[in-house]
């Protein structure tokens, strides 16, 4: 019996109003991309919400409202809502805020629906929209990922000499320190490292293979609920990385482990 059987609701369903919750969000996004007022910040004076942040995050509650009445939500730009269905949505309306207020075309909606499963939340469905290249990337508990319709896996086996590996930095000094140090140990020994701004693309191409691994130790569960279960199903391996995550193809994730947790 499948984890859909359990909770009595088709994967196709849940698939659909996913995809719905994320294409909204990134047309409003679009629709205001270039305006960059700033409502507030968070963690930093470099840790901004946007005005396209905001209209993100209403216009996807918008769509769970209308399509699923009682899942849960849990976004980085509002408030939770409990759920009463065993189910809930994690959502980062608007990945890669700073890109966005630079102009850097490189920015995404993330959106994983949960499953209350023997007393812990599991990812079962996720999709990605990169926002300014109209690409979708989406997973379906053991169902694979896929970029559209076409199917995606991540590059294996890749040695560390081969790879070109992404990375991101909190915003705080002292985690970036931190994350300097890991990086000092990294850079000698792989082809390249990448930094863009935006995690959940950055699992996501991992997934498709443009990318050979993604780390980052300082993130929140919407900045990889979605990207961890694609990741996993186009063959990639994940593990808790501090409070972040480190994926890669089985080979490279081993490799790598061993030199940031060794």
């Amino acid at each position: 019996m499948s984890v859909f059987d359990v909770i009595g609701c088709s994967a196709d369903e849940l698939l659909n109003v996913g995809v719905a919750m994320a294409a909204r969000g990134a047309n409003v996004i679009r629709d205001l991309h270039g305006e960059t007022g700033t409502i507030s910040f968070k963690s930093s004076p470099t840790d901004a919400v946007t005005a396209a942040d905001a209209a993100s995050d209403t216009a996807i509650r918008g769509v769970l409202a209308a399509r699923r009445v009682g899942d849960g939500l849990i976004s980085e730009d509002g408030p939770p809502a409990a759920s009463s269905t065993a189910l809930r949505w994690v959502v980062d309306p608007l990945d890669g805020t700073t890109n966005y207020v630079h102009g850097l075309p490189h920015i995404a909606v993330s959106v994983a629906c949960e499953a209350l499963v023997d007393g812990a939340w599991q990812a079962i469905v996720g999709v990605v929209s990169d926002v300014l290249r109209d690409e979708v990337f989406s997973a379906v508990l053991g169902c694979g990922a896929r970029l559209g319709e076409a199917a995606i896996s991540v590059n294996e086996p890749v040695t560390l000499s081969r790879a070109v590996v992404a990375t991101g930095f909190g915003y705080r000094p002292a985690v970036r320190q931190r994350q300097a140090d890991a990086l000092r140990r990294v850079a000698p020994i792989v082809a390249d490292v990448r930094a863009t701004g935006s995690s959940a693309l950055d699992l996501c191409w991992t997934a498709a293979g443009r990318i050979d691994a993604y780390w980052e130790d300082e993130l929140s569960p919407w900045d990889w609920a979605a990207g961890r279960l694609i990741v996993r199903e186009a063959g990639g391996w994940t593990s808790v990385l501090g409070d972040g995550i480190l994926a890669a193809g089985p080979h490279l994730h081993a490799e790598l482990d061993t030199l940031l947790t060794g």
